[in-house]
């Protein structure tokens, strides 16, 4: 929703129907084309029910070229379905990355829609289930060279003839001369095609393809049709999640006329191409490792759905799952699109178009994950691949915790307070609960572990939500489980870490990221601990907490790896970046930074104020112009030695606040937004990782940042936003107002809340909460009296507040 406008209700009525006709024509320019190939009738254009304000602002475009690896498709609010176009799943190992999702949009062909996605991950997996349509009396079963216009059943397509709402995507396919359209509730995915009139309908489902396809992934799959028409199956891959399981259970619109499975392994007949009625091929059954089906509908005056649920527990499950959303593919895109509506009126945008444009994009993206892992009937299958069930919450998965604990998270606390308690912190538990190694989720995506990324940072989620008051799980149980993370010793150097206070590089990897990370990790379990009377617990990991001091070298006035004789591993550069070495995706320059629960304790280190300010500038004013980071997969979105493409600096513009200089704060954050986020495919520099990169931009949007989660506070930067409103779970609104807001005016001038001037430089999380009005006065000059005291200044543990 928008913010209120002119209060007569006649304007109102006019600039509700200007918006209606904006929609309506864009609908009739994009399906031009079909109705061209005569693929679509005047009844199959009616608009459905206008999106509001909020959803029309959401460009699902945004980040899929360059390497935002988000997907275009349709989703549900955190569904566990993701239908979406996949332009190429032929790539190798080598050039995966860039396909992370499925989509480019600089690929010229669409080879299908598959049913499973991760929005802007470092690395790919999924892509299960693909369907594509096809046309005529012969259909390929193979995807083809998508250089040579054919070769297979993959088509050519233009984005002139594409469209992306939240809960719908449409594509036109030039080859195959069809018109594709998706939806998906939260545990089905909806395929309608319009065939031309007088083809012959076919639909090729594919259950060989996976994102990141190599040798041996493809370990078993299986399709089966019904008496009633119901086609199941399952497939078991190994990638990188292992031995994954995922079940499919499909229903059509129209009647089968013939159909075909095909075992491209076995088949010695195969020739890549069938037609109708091959016969032998017409089994009720087929099991293997390289199956595909045709699927032949004859010549149909209408066009034809798919409508398709999954589930990981089995058949069953995911036939219960199609049954629990009765409907056809309208129906299940009407209520996609007011659940869409519901979750994006949290929060209200009024900014100069294309910041409303990213602003409202990035909002959707967070909303896509952590996923509904569990069936309908609350069965899921969990970390030790068995099945369980749920009591009075829907278990959820995909949490990319690397990523998502600084500022995703944070965010879901404001706007999604049940879902934080009653599904993400109960499904984290259950997770550890059932784990083969009783620890909590690492990097988890449809139950399964990845052990990808470092730290425990399922704790910071936890411990941010108890102490924010969110109840609704058992905080025994999560301290608990908090507790088994942080001292399970085989997992990333932790046994030397409790030994020797800091991870040793001779002995593990990646040490020095670990060391620090380890150490904030801890210092969450200290603050919950505390907060709920464990003073053992709080205790002990209070005294971990600062561990990081342990890595941090005072004459260079850099983090550095040590090895277990206590000596930091020579020789050292700054600037170096290898995967498998000191850091984890970075070097010093930014990892140094990463203490958020006591930057002030960091700053002293550092020899003081004004030197952390030299180094913060000379960070951001780097010259990288001889330095190749061409083998470093997610270094991007450089600023010097500033990479916002990447998680570890996602804080650091926020640190001159710190140190009393919030005017360079400000001037930072500008540089950041500007050079970093663009309302285009490109427009995101790095991986969004499930969310992350969005909810930097949401926060720094309105005005705020949670640096250290756990801390119940949010450091103020800059607004970027006219107004924006919080319509909290509660009942209660936070608005932010921002008076003269321009390129011109980059600093603050003043801040009021709730009409009282405010001269520090944070909120609480209770101001917020409590709802009231945050209002910035914005300035071409710097305020350099505003929030610079020591008492102003956002929390640290060393110069922590009483009851801070």
């Amino acid at each position: 929703m928008a913010a209120p406008g002119p209060p007569s209700a006649c304007i109102g009525r006019v600039q509700r129907f200007e918006r209606l006709k904006t929609r309506m024509a864009r609908l009739h320019t994009l399906s031009l084309a079909a109705l061209a190939l005569g693929l679509v009738t005047a009844a199959a254009l009616t608009p459905a029910t206008a999106a509001p304000d909020q959803s029309a602002a959401v460009d699902p475009f945004i980040g899929t070229g360059g390497e935002g690896h988000t997907f275009p498709g349709a989703v549900a609010p955190f569904g566990m379905v993701q239908l979406s176009p996949d332009t190429d799943t032929t790539c190798t190992i080598r050039d995966c990355y860039g396909h992370a999702a499925g989509y480019r949009h600089d690929d010229p062909t669409i080879q299908g829609f598959s049913l499973t996605h991760f929005s802007g991950a470092g690395h790919s997996d999924l892509g299960d289930f693909l369907m594509m349509p096809a046309s005529g009396d012969t259909v390929s079963l193979e995807p083809g060279d998508a250089k040579v216009p054919g070769s297979g059943y993959r088509s050519r397509f233009s984005h002139a003839n594409e469209q992306a709402v939240p809960g719908y995507y449409a594509v036109t396919l030039d080859d195959a001369k069809v018109r594709a359209e998706m939806t998906a509730g939260t545990r089905v995915g909806v395929h309608r095609y319009t065939f031309r009139p007088g083809d012959a309908a076919h639909l090729v489902f594919d259950l060989r393809t996976s994102l990141y396809n190599y040798p041996g992934k493809m370990l078993w799959s299986s399709i089966r049709l019904h008496p009633d028409g119901t086609v199941t199956g399952t497939r078991e891959t190994r990638g990188w999640a292992p031995d994954r399981k995922l079940f499919f259970a499909m229903r059509f619109s129209a009647p089968l006329k013939d159909h075909a499975f095909v075992d491209t392994e076995k088949d010695v007949t195969y020739k890549g191409f069938q037609g109708p009625g091959r016969g032998s091929d017409d089994l009720p059954e087929r099991l293997g490792r390289a199956l595909v089906a045709r699927f032949d509908f004859g010549r149909l005056d209408r066009p034809l759905e798919a409508k398709v649920a999954i589930s990981s527990v089995d058949e069953a499950g995911a036939i219960g799952n199609l049954d629990a959303e009765p409907g056809d593919f309208d129906a299940i895109r009407t209520g996609t699109t007011a659940a869409w509506a519901r979750e994006l009126g949290a929060v209200e945008i009024d900014a100069p178009a294309p910041m409303k444009r990213m602003l409202s994009t990035a909002l959707y993206h967070t909303l896509i994950a952590p996923s509904v892992a569990g069936d309908a009937d609350g069965r899921y299958r969990g970390p030790d691949n068995a099945v369980h069930k749920a009591e009075g919450f829907t278990f959820r998965s995909t949490f990319s915790l690397w990523d998502t604990f600084r500022a995703e998270q944070p965010l879901m606390t404001l706007i999604q307070p049940d879902r934080v308690n009653n599904e993400i912190v109960r499904s984290l538990v259950a997770s550890q609960q059932v784990s083969p190694y009783g620890i909590l989720p690492v990097w988890q995506f449809q139950g399964r572990e990845t052990w990808t990324m470092i730290g425990y940072h399922a704790v910071p989620v936890i411990a941010d939500a108890y102490l924010k008051g969110i109840r609704g799980f058992d905080a025994d149980a999560a301290l608990d489980a908090m507790v088994k993370s942080a001292t399970y010793a085989p997992y990333g150097g932790l046994g030397e870490y409790m030994k020797r206070g800091y991870v040793p590089i001779d002995r593990e990897p990646e040490a020095a990221s670990k060391t620090v990370e380890y150490a904030y990790d801890d210092w969450t379990i200290a603050r919950m601990a505390a907060a709920m009377g464990r003073k053992d617990v709080a205790a002990q990991f209070g005294k971990r907490a600062g561990n990081w001091r342990n890595s941090f070298d005072v004459k260079t006035g850099f983090l550095r790896a040590r090895k277990a004789d206590g000596s930091f591993r020579t020789p050292f550069d700054p600037t170096a970046i290898n995967y498998g070495s000191d850091y984890t995706e970075g070097n010093a320059w930014q990892y140094s930074w990463f203490v958020p629960h006591d930057q002030a304790g960091l700053f002293r280190l550092m020899k003081g104020d004004k030197a952390v300010v030299a180094k913060l500038d000379q960070m951001f004013e780097y010259d990288n112009s001889k330095i190749d980071y061409s083998h470093a997969e997610d270094i991007a979105g450089l600023i010097g030695q500033y990479i916002h493409g990447n998680e570890p600096s996602h804080h650091v513009a926020y640190l001159y606040s710190y140190a009393g200089q919030p005017w360079r704060t400000q001037e930072r954050l500008k540089q950041i937004v500007d050079s970093q986020y663009k309302a285009t495919p490109e427009g995101l520099s790095g991986n969004d990782d499930l969310g992350q990169m969005s909810a930097w931009l949401v926060f720094t949007g309105l005005g705020f940042y949670p640096v250290a989660p756990g801390s119940l506070e949010y450091v103020i930067g800059r607004p970027f936003v006219n107004r924006a409103v919080l319509n909290l779970p509660n009942g209660r609104r936070f608005t932010i107002v921002t008076d003269g807001l321009s390129d011109a005016n980059p600093y603050i001038g003043g801040v009021t809340l709730n009409g009282k001037p405010l001269d520090r430089g944070y909120l609480r999380h209770q101001e917020i909460v409590a709802g009231g009005e945050l209002r910035f006065r914005m300035q071409a000059t710097p305020n350099r009296n505003w929030a610079t005291a020591r008492s102003a200044r956002p929390f640290s543990t060393s110069t922590a507040r009483k009851g801070g």
